[in-house]
């Protein structure tokens, strides 16, 4: 996994977009972390706050639903959410592009 220091902003959009693929039924915590997981390491205890925060901007909604006996916290993206996920994912092809510009002098990883 590469070693680059990952933005706050970042993380925001990598949590949205995980939710976002869940659907409607949203998604659980620890499964957030999985998904994250794959593209950086971090812990549920760096996660938790990203939600919590995510939440409070009002970009997520969380319910709870009993699981094996226990209640286990799903999120689901809100409108709001769903609009600053897209102003991410256009950011993002941006820096990127640049970004690519630099590394590889105008060629992007389709050229490449």
């Amino acid at each position: 996994m590469a070693s680059f220091q990952i933005a706050a902003s970042l993380l925001d959009a990598i949590v949205l977009s995980v939710v976002a693929r869940a659907g409607t039924e949203g998604t659980y915590g620890y499964r957030i972390t999985q998904d994250v997981r794959q593209v950086m390491d971090v812990s549920e205890s760096t996660l938790y706050p990203v939600l919590r925060r995510l939440q409070k901007n009002g970009y997520l909604t969380a319910y709870d639903q009993e699981c094996a006996g226990r209640n286990r916290r799903y999120y689901r993206l809100t409108g709001t959410g769903d609009t600053q996920l897209t102003d991410y994912l256009i950011e993002w092809r941006d820096y990127r592009d640049r970004v690519e510009t630099v590394f590889f002098g105008g060629q992007t990883n389709e050229q490449s």
